[in-house]
């Protein structure tokens, strides 16, 4: 039996034959104004500013060192940004910002909801920015209507083809920003205008392209109802003091027509300021209804205020029926209680706490860290060997980090072994005080094998703490390199 012609009061049964998911019901919003879409104006020209730009800003690193503020040099396996660089061996620092990032957005949802979806979120901002571009060349949903029964099949599938043309160089320049951000940009530009560009900046163009004018351009609500994990995640994240946008059916029900609600309240009798004229629906990116409460698609982006703060002033009655609200506070309403807002709760203090402990961590670390580094690796095959002299000898590959823009010398010692003889094979020119002294490139590292030796009887646990340990030459800064000296 067809669903179609059952009632809209019949239960079905286990055996009927009902689709598993939603057909797609293709989104057109209509373009609104307001304070809302005033913020995310700005925020998407400053954002899409800071992303298409930045690679081309530069920052004076001294000599031997690359003059672009933000960097992601593979090659020589560094990163820069601004003032500051990362070498793999920092990759904990990547780690701390991750953290922070997560930290970051779990305070923003428990503050006011998903407005990192509806504000911030990539997604958003491209789909934003493509949305002005179908408004701009096909106008908005009801003059693209007006042209289906007017306009010429030319004109059509000529604005069409021009939509699509600037979507698809708005998504390539996007590929093309992104790779810009891993080789000298002004450089790298000019190669890939000449088609002398590296192959895998061709490659990754083509890729971030495909996926820019998919996501924005056909895509849209889906990735953020369907493919997006955040939207489950954040129930989670919740209370019932955060902020979400709330239509206030406190004030909104019973709604109905303007005529309708007008005529009821002349009599005295209930009526609501929404008057059912849908627009919040139509100017929401995702198609929801916010009347019907929360609901998973919805990116808490406040278009829906704007569009109904528009109609609340054209019928002269209030606005904010749709605002950023709480469920608690509507409930407080109903009940003549005044509103509440508890912005530092114990969540969001938590959160805030966990913020500055780890960003403060990380900046100190920043502080405090050496410009150089030393790391040791004890052969493990063989661990030890014995001389025929009677000493026993374990061997090292060592380390050596220089993250200055000088080339710099260091001088090489041993600590925790007695009678220890230090012996470094290759990478040596001179003895000073008895230290082989290693030189070291600018912003390079410097890999040598150390054996070290000693007649001295070892401890029946056959296994001493030892410290290798780099002194610069010229300046005095050191840095050590924990490890163990193996015997039988």
């Amino acid at each position: 039996m067809n669903v179609a012609t059952k009632s809209e009061n019949f239960e079905p049964d286990a055996d009927d034959d009902l689709p598993l998911y939603e057909a797609r019901r293709k989104i057109y919003p209509i373009a609104v104004h307001g304070t809302f879409r005033r913020i995310k104006w700005a925020l998407l020209l400053v954002t899409l500013g800071i992303y298409y730009l930045l690679p081309f800003v530069r920052w004076d690193r001294g000599p031997n060192a690359p003059s672009q503020a933000v960097l992601v040099d593979l090659v020589n396996g560094r990163f820069y940004f601004f003032f500051i660089e990362i070498w793999p061996q920092e990759i904990y620092y990547v780690t701390g910002l991750l953290i922070l990032a997560a930290l970051v957005l779990f305070l923003m949802n428990a503050v006011a909801g998903r407005i990192w979806c509806g504000y911030l979120c990539p997604q958003t901002v491209w789909t934003d920015l493509f949305q002005v571009i179908e408004r701009m060349v096909e106008g908005d949903p009801r003059q693209r209507r007006e042209k289906l029964k007017s306009a010429s099949r030319a004109q059509r599938a000529f604005e069409a083809a021009a939509k699509h043309f600037l979507w698809l160089m708005v998504a390539w320049w996007t590929g093309g920003a992104w790779v810009l951000y891993f080789a000298d940009a002004p450089t790298l530009t000019m190669q890939l205008l000449k088609g002398e560009g590296p192959m895998v900046a061709y490659l990754w163009i083509g890729i971030l392209t495909f996926t820019t004018y998919v996501l924005a351009g056909h895509m849209r609500e889906q990735v953020c109802t369907y493919m997006c994990p955040w939207p489950r995640i954040q129930a989670a994240l919740t209370d019932e003091y955060a902020f979400n946008v709330t239509y206030r059916y406190d004030r909104g029900e019973p709604r109905g027509s303007l005529k309708k609600t007008e005529a009821l309240k002349l009599q005295g009798l209930p009526a609501g300021d929404c008057i059912d004229c849908r627009q919040c629906v139509a100017a929401c990116p995702t198609g929801v209804d916010i009347r019907l409460g929360s609901q998973l698609a919805c990116i808490q982006c406040g278009l829906c205020i704007d569009a109904c703060d528009t109609v609340m002033e054209k019928i002269g009655r209030p606005t904010r029926l749709i605002a950023y609200d709480t469920e608690m506070n509507v409930q407080r309403r109903i009940k003549g209680l005044a509103p509440v807002t508890k912005v530092f709760r114990a969540r969001t203090l938590l959160y805030a706490a966990l913020i500055v402990i780890v960003g403060g961590m990380m900046v100190a670390t920043l502080a405090m860290r050496g410009s150089e580094g030393l790391s040791a690796i004890h052969d493990r095959n063989p661990l030890f060997v014995q001389l025929s002299d009677g000493s026993i000898r374990n061997a090292y590959t060592l380390r050596i980090v220089n993250k200055q823009s000088m080339p710099r010398r260091f001088a090489l010692s041993v600590e925790g072994v007695p009678e220890a003889q230090l012996e470094v094979v290759g990478g040596i020119s001179e003895i000073e005080d008895g230290r082989p002294v290693v030189a070291v490139g600018p912003d390079q590292t410097f890999e040598l094998r150390a054996l070290v030796s000693t007649h001295a009887k070892l401890p029946a646990e056959a296994s001493l703490p030892v410290t290798f340990k780099i002194t610069d030459v010229a300046g005095g800064e050191t840095s050590i390199a924990p490890d163990h000296f193996k015997g039988p």
